[in-house]
């Protein structure tokens, strides 16, 4: 229970937490800590063991800050990562405007993706990948618990010291990359949770009519997302705040959006709230809003958990291919499939 004992004092003290503005974003390293950790700490018994211990929880939550941090390193990279933390839409759910996809008809490649803006006259970096990340943090995730289960139903069953020696080893890696795709898949979903990373309004209301008087200082984003957090939100409050599972909708393609279009409908609360002077430290709605918005990234990012953890079942891995649910009943030898063949 140590770490997730430093990890939760770290969260309520502030300590360590301390970004610089220049890249505070989508939460800071507080909001993203406890959207990771809160939804760890909510998994069911039906997860592995290893996944839903005190030290997985601390170490998600860590993983949870990691696309932020690796944000800087040049071309190609940053014109894949940095672009993934937002989808820029308008309140209809357009990206850019309505010249843009919708959210709801969002081609399956980003190559048509960026194709379907240019051909709006849209400068594709302003758009945002966000959904695509999400959509494929969950396949990767999927294809990480595919690996696992079959590494684990052949290290329980392996009678040859040798072989059962490797599936273990091998079972113990693909552990490490769960929780770190995990993270990264916590860090995307808890941007989906932050109502101005789905907005074209998304630091200050910008040049759009305004009839509302909403602010348009280029301090906005920042303000409310970093500091603000970390002084004002508690860990258990999120936890408490948490939906209770949605796992009937299994269809990626829909959900994803459903589930961004539910932020996106904060947007205009949000700046209600800014004019009000809700975002400082003595107004109890400012910490509530915040709070919620928490919470619903941690339900959303439990749920799809389990939901990859379940899609996994149905999965084939290796090469040459083999059924996690024949190797599940012992049907199937997955030795070559797994070490390769060659």
């Amino acid at each position: 229970m140590k770490r997730i004992a430093l990890a939760l004092s770290a969260l309520t003290l502030g300590a360590a937490i301390v970004a610089t503005p220049a890249m505070v974003s989508a939460w800071g390293s507080s909001g993203h800590r406890m959207v990771g950790m809160a939804a760890v700490r909510a998994l069911p018994a039906e997860l592995p063991a290893f996944l839903r211990t005190p030290g997985a929880v601390a170490e998600v939550g860590e993983l949870s800050r990691e696309p932020d941090r690796t944000k800087g390193g040049g071309q190609p990279h940053d014109r894949e990562r940095d672009t993934a933390h937002f989808v820029d839409m308008d309140e209809a759910g357009h990206v850019m405007d309505g010249r843009g996809p919708s959210i709801d008809a969002l081609p399956v490649l980003k190559s048509e993706y960026d194709a379907v803006l240019i051909a709006a006259g849209h400068d594709v970096n302003d758009a945002g990948y966000l959904p695509y990340a999400i959509w494929d943090g969950y396949q990767q995730l999927v294809r990480d618990f595919a690996t696992w289960r079959v590494l684990n139903a052949a290290e329980a069953r392996e009678q040859d010291p040798a072989r059962r020696a490797w599936y273990r080893a091998d079972r113990l890696r693909r552990e490490a990359l769960i929780l770190r795709d995990l993270g990264y898949l916590s860090h995307y979903v808890g941007d989906g949770a932050q109502p101005l990373h789905t907005s074209i309004h998304y630091n200050g209301w910008g040049r759009y009519p305004n009839p509302e008087g909403f602010t348009d200082s280029r301090q906005t984003h920042g303000t409310f997302e970093g500091a603000f957090v970390r002084r004002t939100v508690r860990f258990d409050a999120v936890e408490a705040a948490m939906a209770a599972p949605r796992l009937d909708d299994a269809d990626l393609r829909q959900r994803v959006p459903a589930y961004l279009k539910t932020s996106l409908a904060e947007v205009i609360p949000f700046y209600r709230l800014e004019k009000a002077g809700a975002f400082v430290d003595s107004d109890a709605r400012g910490g509530a809003f915040a709070t919620a918005r928490l919470a619903a990234g941690a339900a959303e990012l439990r749920d799809l958990t389990v939901l990859a953890w379940r899609d996994a079942a149905d999965d084939s891995i290796g090469w040459p291919t083999v059924k996690v649910a024949e190797v599940e009943a012992g049907t199937a030898d997955p030795w070559l499939s797994m070490i390769g063949e060659d």
